[in-house]
């Protein structure tokens, strides 16, 4: 068996693509002129690549006829399977087909965390559902330590992320910038205006700490910058979690504007230090960065915020 998988190597060595493409087409016209036509080579060039394939193939392929050329056994065997390679070899290197959201029947996956899922995917998901109805959309969890090995794997097509701490090996296209406000829920007593830095202080805060189980975030590290610390009561690894104890309780937090803009059942002031925010960004692999669907996608995602 070993044996004949390396005499199959050789000979695949000993071909290139312009001697198949020769055989095809004498296979087809069983006439060196006319295929030297087809082909826009001269005569002598196709009859120097038949005496090539007769060698390779050990066969004579084509005979002198009455008509022309007449195929041998060997050659009939081969028109069949020449021709199904060659048009899947066609089809590989083909240009990418243009895409059309309506036909599509793509299954697409995104890497997000609940904030992600919010603030880009939920924006875009009705625009994307009218354009692209046969499509489907799964929301996968984001590691951020894995983002380089998953993009690659196919595990995610995109990740949604803060730009800060992404990997430099994945393409990136910014989305947005983000701030921080404070918010409470409506009726807070303690959130009828903007409060001082004390006051700011003495609030019982409720912190989003995505690793879990954190109690010193972006606000802490500015107020330490000034000397101060806040009271941080509550920690949970999900903003959603975050502003449904914000709703029913005086706990308040620190959360990005776009995540509670518009929340009926929470009231935002402006807190009395400056925090720094981040630049949100799509994260992708080289492996489907020319892809037409892919890049359809992230430019519904990137049109939504």
């Amino acid at each position: 068996m070993s044996d004949m998988s390396g005499i199959a190597v050789n000979n695949l060595r000993r071909l290139d693509i312009n001697l198949l493409l020769t055989l095809d087409v004498l296979l087809a016209e069983h006439n060196v002129t006319r295929a030297a036509q087809r082909l826009h080579l001269s005569q002598p060039s196709v009859s120097v690549h038949l005496a090539r394939l007769r060698e390779i193939f050990n066969d004579p392929l084509l005979l002198p006829g009455p008509r022309g050329m007449r195929p041998t056994a060997r050659a009939d065997a081969l028109r069949e399977p020449l021709r199904e390679a060659l048009e899947a070899l066609e089809r590989a290197v083909a240009p990418a087909d243009v895409f059309d959201p309506a036909q599509a029947t793509h299954s697409w996956k995104i890497a997000a965390t609940d904030y992600g899922e919010s603030t880009v995917v939920l924006p875009a998901l009705s625009h994307l559902r009218d354009l692209a109805p046969g499509t489907r959309l799964a929301i996968v969890d984001l590691t951020p330590a894995q983002m380089v090995k998953q993009a690659e794997q196919g595990v995610f097509d995109l990740a949604l992320h803060i730009s800060e701490d992404a990997p430099p090996e994945l393409h990136r296209r910014p989305l947005f910038t983000e701030r921080y406000v404070l918010a409470g829920r409506v009726g807070h007593p303690r959130l009828t205006q903007a409060p001082s830095r004390e006051q700011f202080c003495a609030l019982e805060h409720v912190l989003v700490s995505r690793e879990g189980g954190g109690f010193f975030g972006a606000t802490d590290k500015a107020l330490a910058e000034v000397g101060l610390a806040r009271k941080v009561v509550l920690s949970v690894p999900h903003f959603l979690m975050a502003m449904s104890v914000l709703a029913s309780t005086d706990l308040v937090a620190m959360l990005p504007s776009r995540l509670v803009r518009g929340n009926p059942a929470l009231q935002v002031v402006d807190a009395p230090l400056q925090v720094p925010g981040y630049e949100m960004a799509m994260f992708w692999a080289e492996r489907v960065h020319r892809d037409p669907a892919h890049k359809w996608l992230r430019e519904q995602l990137l049109a939504s915020v």
